[in-house]
């Protein structure tokens, strides 16, 4: 018996409510049918993720890196048609980008 039975035998009169966590606005921003390659890499000591490979406009990928910042509370920076953002939580950034609708390949080990 899981929780969620628990609750419904603790009180039946209850109708739990449908609440997403995360409120993504539909941000307009080019999905492409390529996967975005995903790597992390160390500099200076420190965890990165890298994500390469998307082939949006120069807005579109302005708004994609907000996005991921917003989402993740780090440091993000677009440079080069590279997004690197200041986290070591790659299959978190993964999984938020499937989310999105994205196809993601993880590149390293």
């Amino acid at each position: 018996m899981d929780l969620q039975e628990q609750l419904r035998q603790l009180f039946p009169d209850h109708e739990p409510e449908n609440v997403q966590k995360h409120q993504i606005p539909d941000a307009g921003f080019w999905m492409q049918d390529d996967p975005i390659i995903c790597k992390y890499e160390k500099r200076k000591g420190k965890g990165i993720t890298l994500l390469e490979n998307y082939n949006g406009t120069s807005n579109d990928f302005k708004k994609l890196t907000q996005i991921l910042q917003r989402e993740f509370h780090v440091g993000a920076s677009a440079k080069d048609d590279i997004i690197i953002l200041q986290t070591s939580e790659r299959d978190r950034v993964m999984t938020f980008l499937k989310s999105l609708g994205f196809i993601v390949k993880r590149v390293g080990g």
